[in-house]
């Protein structure tokens, strides 16, 4: 295990230092929750037109049970892991880049960033794939928001990956839900 955490620490120098002034702007607006959450309201906005009101409301429904359940299980796990974030653990202070400001949360383990946007990306592939094939490109959305986090140096990759893991199968999971309550939503 201590092998597989020292990798992981290696991994996010590396690429956390892999990052430029240039492109911070860019990375800090991507992590950005608010942009995340616009982005998802107008494309729930779009998906209602076919869906109609009442299987919007339960679309709705569905994305705030799913963002509350992956939310609920990360910070279970932030706070059974106690893995200290990059930005809180003072030997990477001087090897690492720190974007952000604020380090946020004391603990890392795993991403809440990398769980909701695969959970939501997951959720609206499984549900409008079929009939909208653009739809996977949600999953490019879910990998730029995840790898903010190693960016902005806040996660360390294995944080991100284990967020992504889990937030692809709490949408899959909800998706099929919904799809038992609404078999039909088109």
């Amino acid at each position: 295990m201590d092998t597989l955490l020292i990798w992981d620490k290696n991994l996010f120098l590396w690429l956390n230092n892999l990052g430029t002034p240039q492109f911070d702007a860019f990375w800090m607006a991507i992590t950005d929750k608010k942009h995340t959450i616009a982005f998802y309201v107008v494309l729930t906005a779009i998906f209602s037109k076919w869906l109609g009101w009442k299987n919007t409301l339960w679309l709705l429904l569905t994305i705030a049970l799913l963002i509350t359940f992956t939310d609920q299980i990360t910070n279970a796990f932030k706070s059974g892991f106690q893995r200290l974030r990059p930005c809180h653990e003072t030997s990477l202070y001087g090897l690492m880049r720190r974007v952000k400001p604020s380090c946020g949360g004391m603990y890392s383990y795993f991403s809440g960033h990398a769980s909701n946007s695969f959970a939501i990306a997951t959720l609206f592939v499984v549900l409008f794939a079929k009939r909208f094939r653009a739809t996977r490109w949600l999953f490019v959305v879910a990998t730029l928001v995840a790898y903010s986090r190693i960016y902005i140096g806040v996660h360390y990759p294995l944080d991100v990956l284990s967020g992504a893991l889990f937030g692809a199968f709490g949408g899959w999971l909800f998706a099929n839900i919904y799809l038992r309550l609404i078999p039909n939503p088109f």
